[in-house]
């Protein structure tokens, strides 16, 4: 029994919106396929008539500096991004997320926009992205907008898009390469992660963190841990308590006490219990602090 009725591939944006909503049926945005394709065949994913494969749009394989922004195109491999130059200058920790998701073969076809769409609240895309205070390009019937990512997410593994909607790409905001040196300021990220070594795809716990540093204060920072709750998560209340405020033991411990309160662990039967993650945490949470903090102070 074949699995969908029509396959489309267009080489524009507009064309993949138009086949997105004049199907005659459900329809499917496909880039890497990686997910979607076995939600499929296990039954995981409701019929589709029309499936409309992203692959050969120019636009959404783009990985360029447009102004004071990287864009990351949603169809780009996840292979390319962890190898990148400009990716890994001006978004460090979605490389080092990106040498993580999957094995060679998958990071060779499955995107960044495939790995949010998924609406996962541990994707390893997502996570890094979220630290770097990403946004998202979405098309639509209605054109083109800009989203903030955490308002991709409705739930697990439901995403916000709404019928006809695809993720074109990712925008990243740049930050002064090595500071500014008369006031000293200098940026970092990191993204770590604990997994099975059995090869479970999703890790048991990840942790990205994005920082600006002046001396040995943390003048802003961005947390993100997945999976933190239902959607997506942003330690908001840590990221407070240590903005601007001395790099130390005692304010690491404060800001861990305020993200484990306000972290929402749940159980797996795959990957660990509520109660693991907890304890987890606080090592990992330590761990990429740690080495964003670090790489601030060689810039």
């Amino acid at each position: 029994m074949s699995l969908w009725q029509q396959y489309i591939r267009p080489t524009s944006v507009s064309e993949a919106v138009t086949a997105l909503t004049s199907a005659p049926g459900p329809t499917l945005p496909l880039a890497g396929g990686t997910d979607i394709m076995l939600d499929l065949q296990q039954g995981r994913h409701s019929p589709v008539h029309t499936i409309v494969d992203l692959t050969e749009i120019p636009e959404m394989k783009s990985l360029e500096t447009r102004d004071d922004r990287l864009f990351i195109g949603a169809g780009v491999p996840i292979s390319r991004i962890a190898r990148d130059p400009l990716a890994a200058t001006h978004a460090r920790a979605l490389t080092e997320a990106c040498d993580l998701i999957g094995g060679p073969q998958v990071r060779n076809v499955a995107t960044l926009g495939g790995n949010v769409a998924h609406a996962l609240p541990a994707a390893d895309g997502t996570i890094s992205l979220m630290c770097l205070d990403a946004e998202a390009e979405v098309a639509g019937p209605a054109g083109k907008r800009c989203v903030p990512l955490p308002e991709l997410f409705l739930g697990p593994g439901k995403s916000a898009l709404e019928n006809g909607e695809i993720i074109v790409g990712f925008y990243i905001k740049i930050y002064a390469q090595g500071g500014v040196p008369a006031a000293g300021i200098t940026y970092a990220s990191c993204f770590k992660r604990v997994m099975r070594p059995q090869g479970v795809a999703l890790p048991i716990i990840n942790n990205s963190i994005w920082l600006e540093r002046e001396g040995d204060v943390i003048r802003q920072i961005r947390i993100a841990v997945g999976p933190g709750g239902a959607v997506p998560f942003r330690a908001n209340k840590a990221e407070s308590f240590l903005a601007g405020k001395p790099f130390t033991y005692e304010n690491f411990s404060s800001a861990l006490d305020a993200l484990v309160e306000e972290a929402k662990f749940r159980t797996s039967p795959q990957r660990g219990s509520s109660e693991y993650r907890y304890h987890l945490v606080r090592s990992l949470f330590k761990d990429t602090l740690e080495t964003a903090w670090e790489r601030a102070g060689k810039q």
